[in-house]
């Protein structure tokens, strides 16, 4: 296993494997013994960098949320893990009430809503300090220096160690990030975007905004994080939840129907020969190797899926191959 620093301040920075475990389905589609072997298992490989969120997953359980980082407590007391491991918990997409959507009825982010889902992941999770937590997607109905302020005030009073932001207009990091510098507080340090090799059509609107989707990773980003070393993104659903390599089984959503598809299908498909890798652990490797480092988060609900995503740790791709993909579409 290989590791990387995420934050710059030496008070809370942490060192996390280049692998991160998602736990979006523990506790719901995923069954707490089967999940504990999925934790057991990427713990011995060296993996230490878990992600879960408030709401994982309300959907499936016509809850709130909460299972998943129940589940992690569980895991943690049980076999008396404690800060060796990086857990990271989002808020601000949990529903206000149970069989409800966060689109409609999202908690949010104002000021009480930081301060009161942030304690009860600690108690879900066991811990007197989150590692890193996210604001998971906008509010735009809550000023932005109440949130920025709510999350620093956390940091300071030492309950909450790094921060990071999820599904946010680039621009709107930048000014939360500001803000948070002009007012002597922590800001985001860590970016969690959905990110792959296919790209998606920028030109449909998105669940939240018509303007498209505000989650994805896009060359706009990209440049940002370029410009901005000390920030880390984490790629979430690098591996299109399987349709690498079995569209046929799980065809791939509208948004990547276009003519750049098909050019990275023909790249990816000749890389998954020449290296005898899956499709899955080529894509991980595009992700892990390339010139701006990228953190997959990949989730496992059985130990063939966590042990296919940690063999594409010591898949190599030659530089001819990184071009071919790279130039693709």
């Amino acid at each position: 296993m290989q590791y990387r620093t995420i934050g710059t301040d030496p008070k809370t920075r942490r060192e996390v494997s280049v692998l991160s475990l998602g736990a979006m389905l523990f506790g719901t589609r995923t069954d707490e013994a089967t999940a504990f072997a999925v934790l057991d298992r990427y713990v011995e490989a060296g993996g230490n960098f878990i992600d879960t969120s408030n709401n994982y997953a309300y959907w499936l359980d016509d809850s709130r949320g909460g299972a998943s980082e129940q589940v992690l407590g569980n895991w943690r007391r049980s076999r008396g893990i404690t800060d060796e491991v990086v857990i990271a918990t989002k808020l601000g997409a949990r529903p206000k009430t149970a069989g409800t959507g966060y689109v409609e009825n999202r908690e949010g982010l104002s000021a009480q809503a930081i301060r009161t889902e942030a304690e009860e992941s600690r108690k879900r999770l066991g811990v007197d300090k989150l590692d890193l937590l996210y604001a998971h997607v906008e509010d735009p109905g809550v000023e932005l220096a109440e949130t920025v302020g709510a999350f620093g005030e956390l940091v300071d009073e030492g309950t909450v160690g790094l921060l990071g932001v999820s599904n946010h207009w680039a621009w709107r990091v930048e000014q939360a990030r500001t803000l948070a510098a002009r007012s002597g507080v922590a800001g985001y340090e860590v970016l969690q975007y959905s990110h792959s090799y296919y790209r998606r059509r920028a030109d449909l609107p998105g669940t939240l905004t018509t303007d498209g989707e505000h989650g994805v990773v896009t060359g706009e980003l990209l440049s940002y994080l370029r410009r901005n070393p000390g920030l880390t993104l984490v790629a979430y659903s690098p591996l299109l939840g399987g349709s690498y390599g079995n569209e046929a089984a799980k065809p791939l959503p509208p948004v990547f129907d276009h003519a750049g598809t098909r050019a990275r299908r023909i790249a990816l498909d000749q890389v998954v020969a020449e290296t005898g890798a899956t499709h899955n652990q080529v894509v991980l490797a595009w992700l892990l190797g390339g010139d701006l480092p990228v953190i997959p988060l990949t989730g496992a609900s059985s130990l063939a899926q966590l042990e296919e995503s940690l063999a594409a740790l010591d898949l190599e791709l030659s530089a001819d191959q990184r071009a071919r993909l790279d130039s693709a579409g």
